[in-house]
């Protein structure tokens, strides 16, 4: 009997452990979750995010980006500004409302901007086959053993590249060895006075792509704002 009531002491003691030690301990750990959207599958920039290309995960919030999205309504039907790989956080600086092919922004035109495209007439000259749509570059020139950047074409954004038989890089696919095709081309968004400069120089002289800024849209934006301003000085003198 002795026995039975030193158990029944024990349990009591355990259960009241349980109660006022551990569960707080669980509470607490369940209250530093949350829920984040993840790609399941790789995706390349531009692509219109659909229901079978995410999933909601259960995370820790301790090192979670802040700009992390949790709510899967948000994303479907947005498009990636970037190449995402399957596992990572879908995060608010991933998502567009707009796709950035070169059908897209071509529809956005209104008269104020124009699109040419120059040759690219090297493998180096191209950035090696890796610029991507909506990139800003620079556009190195040479002639006569002169070389500069242009004022007028120190921010230019890339609206596609281009390959010899057509296929616009956002629209490009590997053949049966992986290899993608290299484009010959690369189409800029440009006003009507860089598109003069550009024309001049594809038939005279010598062009290099400088990459200078891959990310998100509004930190490219201000790229461009800044390029604008230089030809708002120079109207003014």
């Amino acid at each position: 009997m002795k026995n039975r009531t030193i158990l029944g002491i024990i349990c009591i003691v355990l259960a009241a452990a349980v109660m006022f030690g551990v569960a707080p301990l669980v509470n607490q750990l369940a209250a530093n979750k949350t829920n984040v959207v993840r790609v399941t599958a790789d995706m390349i920039q531009g692509k219109m995010i659909t229901a079978e290309d995410i999933s909601i995960v259960e995370v820790g919030k301790t090192g979670l980006q802040k700009n992390a999205v949790s709510d899967i309504k948000t994303v479907i039907g947005k498009y990636a500004t970037c190449d995402i790989k399957a596992g990572t956080n879908i995060l608010t600086s991933h998502l567009s409302d707009i796709a950035d092919s070169a059908d897209d922004v071509f529809c956005t035109f209104d008269g104020t901007k124009q699109a040419i495209s120059i040759t690219i007439d090297s493998f180096a000259g191209g950035m090696s086959g890796k610029l991507k749509n909506g990139d800003i570059v620079s556009i190195v020139v040479t002639r006569e053993k002169t070389t500069s950047i242009p004022i007028e074409l120190t921010y230019v954004k890339v609206i596609t590249t281009t390959t010899a038989s057509g296929m616009d890089k956002d629209k490009l696919k590997p053949d049966e060895n992986g290899i993608y095709e290299l484009p010959t081309t690369v189409t800029l968004l440009v006003n009507k006075e860089q598109a003069k400069i550009l024309a001049n120089y594809e038939s005279d002289g010598d062009m290099h792509i400088l990459l200078v800024f891959r990310g998100e849209e509004a930190t490219a934006n201000k790229f461009l704002e800044a390029q604008e301003k230089a030809f708002v000085k120079s109207e003014d003198n």
